[in-house]
């Protein structure tokens, strides 16, 4: 699996919102974070990247993991440089607290330090969030900028749910290495005390 060094995380504009639907009376009703088994979402996280059984996701596991490596600050509470379970369930209550339930999110996407106009970019919640995350897509624009949805219907308002995200970039036409998509190293936390996010993150597509 390649190193976090084939890509690098540069500064860039980004908007970090909670979103609020509106109904017939005009007066605004939170959108609610989605429900997530917070216990659970740990076990799974365990069971699916913990590689030699010790019940932690460390070293080269990390590896393997990238929204949590990219989470690690955050999860890592105990300072030992590893992801347990209890870590896990707790930064999935810490979005439920914070009750945030949509945000707004800038990236901005590069090929090579050049933007990369015309990408296809999908937030893919981590699977052992379970099934009530739903992905986000948008296309860069001419300056590598996008800003992932969810679908949402004509009186609902975009964004994306906190929650730990896979980025998977693509473009049609354009032979984009599996470690940018279908088996990404990128991956991102969304969450409202994500200082990065707050700082702007830059995917730097190297190949």
């Amino acid at each position: 699996m390649p190193r976090t060094s084939y890509f690098c995380f540069s500064l860039t504009a980004l908007a970090l919102a909670a979103l609020l639907t509106t109904g017939c009376s005009r007066r605004p009703s939170r959108v609610h974070p989605p429900s997530i088994d917070a216990a659970s979402a740990g076990r799974e996280a365990v069971r699916q990247y913990d590689l030699d059984g010790d019940g932690r996701i460390s070293g080269e596991e990390l590896e393997q993991a990238p929204s949590l490596r990219a989470a690690l600050e955050r999860l890592d509470t105990d300072g030992d440089g590893a992801v347990t379970a209890s870590e896990v369930a707790a930064r999935v209550r810490a979005w439920q607290e914070s009750r945030v339930g949509r945000m707004s999110v800038v990236l901005t996407i590069l090929a090579g330090g050049m933007p990369l106009e015309g990408a296809t970019v999908v937030l893919d919640p981590e699977e052992f969030l379970g099934p009530n995350i739903q992905p986000a897509t948008g296309v860069t624009d001419a300056s590598g900028l996008v800003m992932p949805t969810i679908e949402v219907g004509p009186d609902d308002p975009p964004g994306v749910a906190p929650g730990f995200y896979l980025v998977r970039i693509t473009k049609e036409g354009l032979e984009i290495p599996p470690m940018y998509n279908t088996e990404t190293v990128l991956g991102v936390e969304l969450a409202q005390d994500a200082q990065e996010l707050e700082e702007g993150i830059t995917f730097d597509l190297r190949w």
